[in-house]
């Protein structure tokens, strides 16, 4: 099969919707299948074609992170789209890119399929004043359903895509596909006790702290404040509990006064943006992952720190509840007490019963790689192809009856 994989962003980037393109790309490949990713690429003025992926002229967007956003119609695109002749159009953006998959697959008689990574409302504050946001929201999620109506099949990573869709007015089926990682990457087995002490020494924590950390782009919708309140309200100093906040974002400098203005300087640590190949020391590092947000989609960040064996702490969210499931991989906390509380247990944890529970936690996504999420997405590809091409033979035979009486 040959499928296009059209992305506003890809790589050097990184981020969820880039981390999810890339392994589905190779786990695709691996089972003998042709690949194209189409993206926006701000570094080129032409249209070009290497490694599998065609570069599309774009600018920087200031707004979005320094991503680079593309003119959703091109005719060289489109030539060079149909000369690598797909039987599949897969988008996984709604902007510039995600548009022009559209609009390939139908001038191109291609099934498309979509997939929703990211819940809208939630960012709604990054191109709107609260003032608009309620009419912003609004006209995002027409924007939404429009996608979701040209394509065969819808996919996301998890149960809240289909909620979100109802949000939206559309009342649409999700193939609900979880997020894959890059397992082998992340396995402490990878890191060797030098690199962690030299981490160590490097963000002073004392031999015997227990270290979490939570990973991700630093932006309101993450919820770190959340998190910062609760450490600070149920989180002693002596408890030895050190938190590691790694990523940038637009609310770092907010959250670093909110941290200092709470007293959890020698409790909580803003590492910063750290390449995504140098994360695997900073997850064996740590002893566990902890999150406040009710945004995500099943958290790559949070899927990388378990195959480091990190139990995951999570609120509570309905709509992802089965992601972290209490005693298997992690617990599940509803307030800073339960948190707190939560953090003590795994501390304390008989050192036996804690290498069964870390080994608990690897086995939970042992199933979470780039074959697992080709084949995954393969049946979802094959079920729009079956329908594609019934729909087409319908027609084929209604024109036929309609010529046969004139």
């Amino acid at each position: 099969m040959r499928i296009a994989l059209f992305t506003e962003t890809y790589l050097p980037h990184i981020n969820g919707v880039v981390t999810h393109v890339k392994i589905l790309k190779e786990g695709l490949e691996q089972l003998g299948h042709e690949v194209l990713v189409v993206t926006a690429d701000a570094n080129t003025s032409h249209h070009y074609v290497a490694n599998g992926v065609l570069h599309c002229p774009a600018h920087t967007s200031r707004r979005f992170y320094g991503y680079s956003v593309a003119l959703p119609i091109s005719r060289t695109r489109l030539k060079m789209v149909q000369k690598f002749q797909p039987d599949i159009i897969h988008i996984h953006n709604e902007f510039g890119i995600g548009f022009s998959g559209v609009l390939c697959a139908k001038l191109l008689g291609v099934p498309l399929i979509y997939t929703l990574h990211t819940m809208y409302d939630d960012y709604i504050y990054y191109v709107a004043p609260k003032a608009l946001a309620k009419p912003t929201t609004r006209l995002s999620h027409r924007y939404v359903r429009f996608f979701a109506k040209q394509a065969m099949e819808v996919t996301g990573p998890s149960q809240k895509c289909e909620e979100y869709f109802r949000k939206a007015g559309l009342r649409k089926g999700v193939n609900v596909i979880p997020n894959a990682v890059e397992v082998e990457q992340f396995s402490t087995r990878n890191v060797t006790e030098e690199e962690k002490e030299a981490l160590r020494q490097q963000h002073q924590i004392p031999t015997g702290v227990m270290v979490a950390c939570f990973v991700g782009r630093l932006g309101r919708e993450k919820s770190v404040d959340v998190l910062l309140d609760y450490w600070a309200e149920a989180v002693r100093p002596e408890d030895q509990i050190r938190l590691l906040i790694i990523g940038d974002g637009p609310v770092r400098q907010e959250l670093e006064e909110q941290s200092r203005r709470l007293g959890l300087e020698g409790m909580v640590t803003f590492v910063g943006k750290v390449p995504h190949e140098q994360l695997p020391p900073y997850y064996a590092l740590c002893d566990v992952y902890v999150t406040a947000s009710l945004s995500d989609t099943n958290s790559i960040s949070m899927l990388e720190g378990m195959c480091a064996g990190l139990p995951v702490l999570q609120r509570t969210d309905p709509l992802n509840a089965d992601q972290v499931q209490d005693g298997r991989n992690g617990y599940n906390f509803n307030n800073a007490r339960e948190m707190a509380d939560k953090l003590r247990r795994i501390q304390t944890m008989d050192p036996e019963v804690l290498r069964q529970f870390k080994e608990s936690v690897i086995d939970s996504i042992r199933n979470s790689g780039a074959r697992d999420l080709a084949e995954h997405t393969l049946h979802i590809y094959e079920k729009a192809l079956a329908e594609y091409r019934e729909r087409v033979w319908s027609v084929q035979r209604l024109m036929g009856r309609n010529i046969g009486r004139m």
